[in-house]
């Protein structure tokens, strides 16, 4: 079926870019890559999120802060402090949005070197921009939908990229295995992460903030990584000692100085 083909390559292409491009690069620069590359895949996150694209400075501003408090009433996403996942996920909207247009300047320390392109935030960030994706996926789903069924996937794909925040940051501090003892909950959702490409191997994460393979263990698989080593070999991104290029206090212990 064309709609659920549709709904499965967009979460899978939606979400590889976030965990890329926004988290890995832009939030951790956790390896480099030449401006060029860098707007190309700015785009490319654009392009595949897009009624809800998310800032990478927003989001790398959060993520920052994140690591920096975690699982404390300071930190911007914590199930710990939350009765559900949806009052977790619009306190967090309310911090992003702060940041996102830019009412609120964060710590410098949070906002150092992030990954930034102001044009792309004004116009993805506009009313105009957002109907305009939504009539766009409305349209496709009208021409190739077989059953009223699949119109159900619709406005989860309008609103795909907070959709994969609330799973990453809500399961992986609620749901799994701990490989670590770690000074916050997070935890280790799936031993093979195929959902979000990585991301709900939080516990390892939190223990090694500036490793590319979120993976620690011979069973578990990140594949997100395994897409970065192919880039790496093909000399798009560099991960050799690409954490002290830009953002030299990544780490859970010189952020929260």
């Amino acid at each position: 079926m064309i709609i659920v083909a549709f709904f499965i390559v967009h979460w899978q292409l939606s979400v590889f870019f976030q965990t890329f491009f926004l988290h890995r690069y832009g939030a951790h620069t956790m390896f480099t890559m030449s401006k060029r590359w860098e707007r190309f895949f700015h785009l490319c996150t654009y392009l595949t999120q897009g009624p809800s694209f998310l800032s990478s400075r927003a989001y790398g501003i959060l993520h920052r802060m994140h690591h920096a408090f975690s699982d404390t009433r300071e930190d911007p996403h914590s199930p710990k402090f939350y009765g559900n996942v949806f009052t977790m996920m619009w306190a967090t909207k309310k911090h992003y949005d702060d940041f996102a247009y830019r009412r609120v300047e964060p710590e410098a320390r949070f906002a150092n070197g992030v990954a930034d392109w102001p044009a792309l935030d004004r116009f993805s960030q506009n009313w105009f921009s957002r109907i305009a994706w939504t009539g766009l996926y409305t349209a496709f789903y009208i021409k190739f939908a077989t059953a009223p069924w699949q119109y159900a996937l619709l406005p989860l794909q309008l609103i795909m990229g907070p959709i994969h925040g609330a799973i990453v940051n809500w399961c992986g501090h609620a749901y799994g295995y701990r490989n670590y003892n770690t000074p916050d909950i997070s935890r280790n959702t799936l031993p093979v992460d195929f959902v979000t490409l990585g991301e709900l191997f939080q516990n390892n994460h939190h223990k090694f903030g500036m490793s590319p393979n979120f993976a620690a263990r011979r069973f578990e698989l990140d594949p997100a990584y395994q897409v970065m080593k192919i880039l790496a070999r093909l000399g798009i991104i560099n991960m050799q000692g690409a954490q002290h290029m830009r953002y030299p206090a990544e780490s859970q212990q010189a952020l929260a100085a």
